[in-house]
């Protein structure tokens, strides 16, 4: 067998796949599948200071080859994260990839200082209404990206930084300067895309909140791209996600620079996926003789 560990910002992974926030939950349903223990790590779901309930139902919608989601961030909030859900993920021996969002840039500095020291990672969802300007998300422009990353890379003294990136902007390189100028360990991308899908019968949007974000397969190339660029547009390591459903998805994301991955709609339509994918990307390092997969990172040669 190949040797899949990765070292990212000084942790290591026993492999590079990450069960993505939002598909994953804490880890407690997927570990009375499989056991939890022989994935690379988990992106915990979205959380924020106080319990959320979500937005309106319907939440979910299909389409071809994605599905669209307008959950809302429903979490039990970052305090019984802490007390009931982190115990039984550091009894699995994987990185906890912590992933939270604020109402202000106050809230985001609140909440890491919180997790500061008892997670591997801190994952900043910086797609969430920035209710202090507008509307506007934290995530779109670099100004705010590098604000909301300075302010929460100032209450983490010991836990690295992840920042990842939403795909609904000008100039991804850009964007992804910005989260290292404000102080990121490393980036994650890409978010959700903003999509809608029709009724045609009620003439309305089937999601209560009438967009939502596409994931699934039918966004990979789109990903894959965005990770190429980001990758080649800052120093600091990058996770990629976005489309992925197998082992040479994973292989073409480490090919485009990516340090490691995250899994997430696949997750809904195949519980094993994360094994499986796992599985299927040392059997293609075996097959090419690869004996570690670090030697894959960056290795794309373009026409």
């Amino acid at each position: 067998m190949s040797d899949l560990s990765v070292k990212v910002c000084g942790v290591t992974l026993k492999n590079p796949v990450i069960a993505a926030s939002g598909t994953f939950g804490f880890g407690r349903e997927y570990n009375e599948i499989y056991d939890i223990s022989q994935i690379g790590g988990i992106s915990t779901k979205g959380m924020t200071l106080q319990p959320r309930l979500g937005n309106p139902v319907p939440r979910i919608a299909e389409g071809k080859s994605v599905i669209l989601n307008a959950v809302g961030l429903q979490n039990p909030g970052v305090d019984h994260f802490i007390k009931y859900d982190l115990p039984f993920l550091k009894q699995k021996n994987i990185a906890i990839i912590a992933n939270v969002a604020g109402k202000s840039f106050d809230e985001y500095g609140e909440i890491c200082a919180k997790l500061d020291g008892l997670v591997d990672f801190v994952e900043l969802n910086i797609s969430c209404p920035n209710v202090k300007a507008g509307g506007m998300a934290f995530g779109i422009k670099p100004e705010s990206i590098e604000k909301v990353t300075r302010v929460a890379k100032s209450s983490l003294k010991i836990t690295p930084l992840m920042v990842k990136l939403s795909p609904n902007v000008e100039s991804i390189p850009a964007n992804a300067q910005a989260a290292q100028k404000g102080g990121a360990d490393c980036i994650s991308l890409i978010n959700t895309l903003t999509g809608m899908v029709i009724d045609i019968e009620k003439r309305r949007p089937v999601i209560a909140n009438n967009t939502g974000g596409v994931s699934g397969a039918g966004i990979k190339p789109i990903a894959l791209r965005m990770v190429y660029e980001a990758a080649h547009a800052v120093d600091i390591p990058v996770i990629g996600m976005g489309g992925i459903t197998c082992g040479k998805d994973v292989i073409e994301f480490m090919m485009a620079g990516a340090k490691a991955v995250q899994v997430g709609t696949a997750n809904f339509t195949n519980p094993n996926a994360i094994p499986e994918i796992i599985s299927q990307t040392n059997d293609w390092l075996d097959k090419h003789g690869i004996k570690n997969i670090n030697e894959i990172v960056d290795t794309l040669v373009l026409n």
